[in-house]
């Protein structure tokens, strides 16, 4: 099999490429930089903008499978932005799978797209999308994902994988984040902290994709259709942050700000920022502090009837992973 990685020196691209090398693919990927790690295991690497540029169209050709990575993350910025690196490049790889006569594409999702600031709690694939939006990610992956799952058919199976909160060695960003506002002391929950919240590890949330890659085919089971990935350990928000922080030898959380406070100060800082058009991403956000103080733990057990996800790295697993990684 012969597959293209956007976004493939990315966290999650990577690890997908070395599941499918595992499994002796052919591995191609293309990326905005230049990642010379991934052409030493034998990656065919293309560097390009997929919104533009004929990068794509050389990278694609003859493939087989198509994992769509590459996104804009975050929860700052302004809509075009996002727009461009979240809706019109997935429309062009949507354009070049046709023309290249791609048979498969797995598309990275997010759950944000159905977060409603409100509490998730067992939710699962029916939940619709919300009438509103927190940011301009959400909107722009939610748009995405419906051009994606609209596109399958006799000639393209695609499927969307939601995983949340991925997390593990070499991450470049949650796990970081955490640790540093910890040292700094500016770490605190937003509530209680016993809001159950759902994350995925690494390496099983890159197998989900290749799964899904591998049950793949019109009419199959999970054509057209979108998936929560996650570890299926949902745990309270605190427990999960004190145990990336025992992972770094550092001591819990104790500080926290009521839900109400944390909003309020999001509404604020961002109609701040906005007016000083400052484009480094504020503390706190409305989107954020919504996401902390509520629920978000999801029913998995469609991607394991669909195409045979089941975790294989528990959290404690990955925890003690993660600590040897961080003390190498």
């Amino acid at each position: 099999m012969r597959a293209l990685v956007t976004g493939g020196g990315g966290f999650l691209g990577g690890a997908i490429i070395d599941k499918l090398l595992a499994r002796d693919w052919e591995v191609r990927s293309i990326a905005r930089n230049d990642y010379p790690h991934l052409r030493e295991k034998g990656v065919a690497t293309w560097q390009g903008d997929i919104a533009e540029g004929d990068a794509l169209e050389d990278a694609i050709a003859g493939c087989d499978v198509v994992f769509h990575v590459a996104a804009k993350a975050g929860v700052w910025g302004s809509y075009d932005s996002y727009h461009r690196s979240n809706v019109l490049a997935t429309e062009r790889i949507l354009s070049a799978c046709e023309k290249a006569g791609v048979e498969r594409l797995v598309y990275t999702s997010t759950p944000s797209v159905v977060f409603a600031g409100k509490d998730e709690s067992g939710t699962d694939e029916s939940a619709p999308y919300p009438e509103h939006f927190l940011n301009h990610y959400a909107r722009t992956k939610a748009e995405a994902e419906r051009k994606v799952l609209a596109a399958n058919g006799d000639a393209l199976a695609v499927a969307a994988l939601r995983p949340h909160l991925i997390w593990g060695p070499g991450d470049p960003h949650l796990v970081p984040r955490i640790l540093d506002r910890a040292r700094r002391g500016k770490l605190k929950l937003v509530g209680s902290g016993e809001n159950r919240v759902d994350s995925v590890y690494i390496d099983n949330a890159a197998e989900a994709h290749v799964l899904a890659a591998e049950a793949l085919q019109p009419g199959a089971a999970c054509a057209g259709k979108a998936y929560f990935i996650t570890n299926g350990e949902p745990l309270p928000m605190r427990e999960l942050l004190n145990k990336i922080l025992a992972a770094g030898d550092l001591p819990p959380v104790t500080k926290s700000v009521p839900p109400g406070v944390a909003y309020a100060v999001g509404a604020l800082l961002e109609s701040v920022y906005g007016l000083l058009g400052k484009q480094d991403e504020p503390i706190m956000t409305r989107f954020v502090a919504r996401q902390l103080a509520t629920e978000h733990w999801f029913d998995i057990r469609a991607a394991y009837n669909d195409f045979d996800y089941a975790p294989a790295i528990s959290i404690d697993e990955g925890m003690e992973r993660l600590r040897a990684s961080l003390q190498g």
